[in-house]
């Protein structure tokens, strides 16, 4: 078992103001056991496009910065919304600076779905893939669908639905059990 805290890298997928995504991840980060350090990663927007050419030497400092973060992490947890049947843009671009410098290999990472019954499947086969392909492990107990209504999203960015709250329990379990299991 893990005797220290852990850090969590959490990343939205959306750049949106007032994202069900956003919001879902800072409710989890608020609700995260003792354990965890959760760390809600900021810098998607500022991302520049991915150039294999800037991979290297010549690596942006976002990208370094994103990199940087994930490597401090003991495992990340994403929640992206569904953009013309996959991922939006920005992640993906976040994901492909990921592949150079093989931060997520061997990472634990897991995913929340916060879309509505029967949406955002795109969005999570498409990261189920990428994730794959960088080796990250991904902790499929941990990987959820639990939608969330537009209208539990609060004023100050939280969700306020208890079932939400009740399954994000559940994923730290998984994420713990995960990493204890690993350590």
């Amino acid at each position: 078992m893990l005797s220290d805290s852990v850090r969590v890298l959490m990343i939205s997928g959306s750049t949106r103001n007032g994202s069900a995504n956003s919001a879902a991840l800072v409710t989890a980060a608020a609700l995260a056991p003792r354990r965890v350090t959760p760390v809600l990663y900021g810098g998607l927007a500022d991302l520049p496009a991915f150039n294999p050419d800037h991979d290297g030497d010549l690596l942006p400092p976002a990208a370094a910065a994103l990199r940087g973060e994930i490597a401090a992490a003991a495992a990340v947890l994403f929640c992206t919304p569904e953009y013309a049947g996959t991922l939006p843009g920005s992640l993906k671009n976040l994901l492909d600076w990921t592949v150079g410098g093989g931060e997520m290999n061997e990472k634990p990472a897991a995913w929340i779905n916060v879309a509505n019954p029967g949406r955002g499947g795109g969005a999570t086969a498409t990261l189920a893939s990428v994730l794959s392909y960088v080796g990250a492990d991904v902790i499929d107990a941990a990987c959820r669908d639990i939608p969330v209504p537009r209208d539990a999203v609060t004023p100050d960015g939280t969700v306020s639905d208890p079932r939400f709250t009740a399954t994000v329990a559940d994923i730290w379990g998984a994420v713990l059990g995960h990493l204890d299991a690993a350590s």
